[in-house]
């Protein structure tokens, strides 16, 4: 990533995400409809993450899941996505936002409605940082800015 800067510009005129997930094969079909515009790289940040993602109906954001280091932000731009976490559910609607410290609930959205969703994700990036998933059997680790994944008994996916 180069060091120059990057012009200001439209969110929406940075291309989506080319692969839709990382999750494994068959836990990636539950993030289907979902896009993601990664906008903190377009700009070099290394820190944070900051994600522009579309929920087609139907779509969810994630599996459910909590960050043993990664703190989380989300701000809903457009439609009511539905909050799910370990205490239950929450509609959404444009102008709220929610934080999920690291070790915190296990959150996900999931737009149960005609209408698309949008919202702004924000994250910070550390090494280390492990994705914990109470409801299926996966575990994720993040190391030199990527994600790898495994079943919870460590086996390979």
């Amino acid at each position: 990533m180069s060091n120059a800067a990057q012009p200001p510009m439209f969110a929406t005129d940075i291309p989506p995400r080319r692969k839709p997930s990382n999750y494994p094969a068959p836990l990636a079909q539950h993030v289907s409809g979902r896009q993601k515009r990664q906008l903190g790289d377009v700009f070099g940040l290394t820190h944070f993450g900051v994600n522009l993602t579309s929920l087609a109906p139907g779509a969810q954001s994630a599996l459910l899941h909590r960050h043993t280091h990664q703190d989380e932000f989300v701000y809903v731009l457009i439609g009511s996505p539905t909050l799910r976490t370990d205490e239950g559910e929450v509609l959404l609607a444009p102008g709220m936002c929610v934080g999920f410290p690291a070790n915190g609930q296990a959150h996900h959205l999931i737009n149960r409605t005609a209408e698309d969703v949008q919202y702004l994700e924000v994250g910070n990036r550390c090494n280390d940082d492990r994705g914990e998933y109470p409801e299926d059997d996966l575990v994720a680790r993040y190391s030199d800015g990527g994600w790898t994944f495994a079943r919870k008994d460590g086996s390979a996916w």
